[in-house]
């Protein structure tokens, strides 16, 4: 127990940190937008909805990436993670470049889909024409950001995604209230300071994989050399049904949005601060899942599955007192966030009723992502995790909402509270799931314990 728990922490502090500073971004976003205005806010959040799918398939790809990466790492197979990374590097790019497409092209057409506020929609429409480009750096920058994770650099990972929210900040605060000889360019300011902060992470990240120690694809080839085929196939058997995974939860997550999206301005925003809060304090969660998911993979691909198991049980106990913690200390922090919004009357209250719910839905979120997304997935078991979220959200939470919101016409805090319930209504199967131990297995394809399909 002593050894999970130091090289638990020496994994989970890096990553927390590392989601903490990539979630306050979108807090510094919403708190100087928010004092534009609250239209800006609103359009600004509503337009992140597409970031925010974008990121789900490149979640799978790091995902899928992950698997690999963290069991080859522990035989120490470096050129198999070669192969994987240049597999995953071009998927990335070739993702990137349908939504950087997108969002330059059809701007409007995407925003439609989430608001019919005419407003909100030329607003959004020129934040997703500035942020365009990002999204092919972020792409490209995630694969490499996921290997320093997974081969024992998870301190680099965390230093160069810190040091790119940094600098989105301060292009932030630059661009869109303007500086001596810089115009204030408002909305279009915080897309182009993503931008900017994108490019300087990628190049870090390219310096990083040229150095001597450093692991790098081959680029000529992106892993589609002949002797690469059983491992490409491999990659997409256990990475497509996470891919499938996020999409159908990222969709059911968008159709919140949506509902949403149609209650008014007052309901998105107090939306926006609720879900910038929820992904504040969640880091911690997510930092235990990244990091057990890491662990228990190198145990799976160095052939230990006992330890494995010892890993998974320990996680699991960890990630049920993580997500209490932190839905206590977010209702703990409602009244100061209250406070520091500036939102209408009608969306103080919202807000309020939302921090209440959201502090519950902690508590599920935590243990879903370090079994769902961390345990099952390091031993290939995700499956499981498509099927759950299609029948949670698209057969239950997404037709009471909807019911609720267009056919009774229920009040936005029940509304909210109908759609955050899915997290904690997965639970029961979740942990039956586990007890099945399906993910103890090894899917590299070699070794003692290596896992071969029939």
């Amino acid at each position: 127990m002593k050894l999970i728990k130091q090289n638990l922490w020496s994994l989970i502090l890096p990553i927390t940190f590392q989601q903490f500073m990539l979630a306050l971004v979108s807090a510094s976003d919403a708190f100087m937008l928010g004092r534009l205005s609250q239209d800006a806010l609103s359009a600004v959040s509503l337009a992140g909805q597409i970031a925010f799918l974008f990121n789900l398939v490149m979640a799978a790809l790091t995902i899928g990436t992950n698997m690999f990466a963290a069991q080859y790492w522990g035989t120490r197979d470096r050129e198999s993670i070669r192969q994987v990374m240049g597999l995953a590097l071009r998927t990335a790019f070739l993702t990137a470049l349908l939504f950087c497409a997108g969002a330059v092209f059809a701007p409007r057409m995407l925003m439609r889909i989430f608001t019919d506020d005419a407003a909100l929609i030329g607003a959004g429409a020129a934040y997703l024409r500035a942020v365009g480009l990002s999204y092919l750096l972020s792409g490209v920058s995630q694969i490499y950001l996921c290997i320093l994770k997974n081969t024992g650099q998870a301190g680099k990972s965390m230093a160069v995604s810190s040091a790119t929210v940094v600098l989105n900040v301060l292009f932030n605060a630059v661009l869109i209230f303007g500086a001596p000889g810089i115009p204030a360019l408002g909305i279009t300011g915080a897309a182009l300071a993503t931008v900017l902060a994108n490019a300087a992470g990628l190049i870090w990240c390219v310096c990083e994989s040229l150095r001597e120690d450093g692991i790098r694809p081959d680029i000529s080839r992106l892993g589609i050399q002949i002797r690469s085929r059983e491992l490409e196939k491999r990659f997409w058997r256990y990475t497509a049904p996470v891919l499938a995974n996020e999409l159908v939860w990222g969709g059911g997550f968008a159709m919140y949005t949506v509902i949403m999206g149609r209650l008014g301005t007052d309901a998105v925003a107090a939306n926006s601060i609720a879900n910038i809060a929820k992904n504040l304090v969640i880091c911690f969660c997510l930092g235990l899942g990244g990091g057990g998911s890491i662990l228990v993979g190198n145990e799976l691909g160095a052939g230990h599955p006992d330890r494995a198991r010892a890993y998974g049980a320990a996680l699991c106990r960890l990630s049920a007192l993580g997500g209490a913690a932190t839905g206590a200390f977010l209702l703990a922090m409602s009244p100061a966030i209250l406070h520091v919004s500036s939102l209408s009357a009608r969306a103080q209250g919202y807000l309020g009723c939302m921090l209440a719910v959201s502090s519950v839905y902690l508590i599920g979120k935590s243990i879903n992502s370090m079994t769902i997304g961390g345990i099952f997935c390091a031993g290939g078991d995700s499956k499981f995790g498509l099927i759950c979220d299609a029948v949670t959200l698209w057969c239950v939470i997404i037709p009471a909402g909807m019911a609720a919101a267009f056919v009774y016409n229920a009040p936005v805090p029940v509304i909210y509270a109908l759609l955050s319930m899915d997290e904690i209504i997965k639970l029961p199967v979740v942990y039956w799931h586990y007890k099945k131990y399906k993910w103890v297995r090894n899917i590299t394809g070699s070794g003692p314990h290596a896992h071969r399909a029939a």
